[in-house]
């Protein structure tokens, strides 16, 4: 679907976020916008462009139908006639994730405005420029956008827009994410897979399992247990290892055990959708022990949890601006 309403990678991630506080978009009569709007307003009538009825209430702003679709008539420009042959439902579930993206972005953008953080030219020309040699120099991609419809002037003030709102986010949230003091478990564990299997192959499975775990707690070696007989392809070469992960990466039967059973001990059996486990828990650090020594450790678990930094990052922001969609 995003392919076929905005043509480039880059513009699937950039919205318009024109306009000054608490001023709103309306659709100019006689405009392709607007024309767009009145035929989408034939299956949808909400989104007529004379009544431009608003999606987004803020404190600050409001994101009416006309801006949305503004934005996405300028993102796609002649391309937006596919759009006018999609059934209702699809048409408005397009409508629907714009208004969120445009809602979030500007709740973000504002906060950037109010700090005075900007994104200086030449990290926007080399943005522009690297457009350009995508497209196999300026020329073709101004021909590209010429032929779409769109403009480069516009497009420009998009990947700005885009930049300033990635950067400041990025900045925003780094700030929020303390990850010194989080815990890392190591472990080595067996998995026997039940997936797809009735009650009385998993039956069958789990007698299987619990011999395992009587020859792994009478001492054999557990790391040669998993080779031989673990069905967990990530780690059967490795007898079984995951190391150094922290909460929130496994399933949450597995995590409970691998970060409550003492070190050195062995898990009775764990049932996950996967299937049955048994571990062993071979450590567990602080992540400020190994952070100078694996600093790529600690970034990824940063991004692993910058998803929700996000969530409640904008969560916060919708509380305070009490924003509000209109649904349709």
């Amino acid at each position: 679907m995003k392919k076929i309403l905005i043509p480039f990678i880059l513009l699937s991630l950039i919205i318009s976020f024109c306009g000054k506080k608490s001023e709103t978009v309306k659709l100019e009569k006689d405009t392709p916008a607007y024309q767009l709007a009145k035929d989408l307003s034939g299956v949808l009538p909400f989104l007529d462009p004379d009544s431009n009825k608003a999606l987004v209430k803020t404190k600050e702003f409001t994101i009416t139908t006309g801006e949305v679709i503004k934005s996405i008539y300028d993102n796609s420009g002649n391309k937006t006639d596919q759009l006018k042959q999609m059934p209702a439902n699809q048409i408005k579930g397009i409508i629907l994730q714009t208004t969120q993206r445009m809602g979030e972005r500007k709740l973000v953008l504002n906060e950037a405005k109010k700090a005075k953080f900007t994104v200086p030219d030449t990290v926007l020309d080399s943005l522009v420029n690297l457009q350009y040699n995508r497209a196999g120099g300026e020329e073709k991609f101004i021909e590209m956008l010429q032929q779409s419809g769109a403009n480069i002037e516009a497009v420009k003030k998009d990947m700005r827009n885009y930049m300033i709102f990635d950067r400041y986010l990025n900045e925003t949230i780094g700030k929020q994410i303390d990850v010194s003091e989080e815990e890392l478990a190591t472990v080595r564990h067996i998995l026997l897979m039940t997936r797809g299997k009735n009650e009385a192959e998993k039956e069958n499975i789990r007698n299987k399992m619990e011999g395992i775990l009587v020859r792994a707690k009478q001492g054999e070696d557990f790391a040669e247990l998993a080779r031989e007989f673990t069905e967990d392809p990530g780690s059967k070469e490795n007898g079984g290892l995951y190391e150094n992960f922290p909460k929130g990466q496994m399933v949450k039967p597995f995590e409970d055990a691998a970060f409550s059973i003492p070190v050195g001990e062995i898990s009775d059996i764990v049932e996950t959708q996967y299937g049955y486990h048994i571990l062993k828990i071979i450590a567990r650090n602080k992540l400020k022990s190994l952070s100078e020594s694996n600093p790529e450790l600690e970034q990824e678990i940063k991004s692993q949890k910058k998803p929700q930094a996000f969530r409640d990052y904008m969560k916060k922001l919708k509380e305070d601006l009490q924003y509000e969609e209109v649904r349709f």
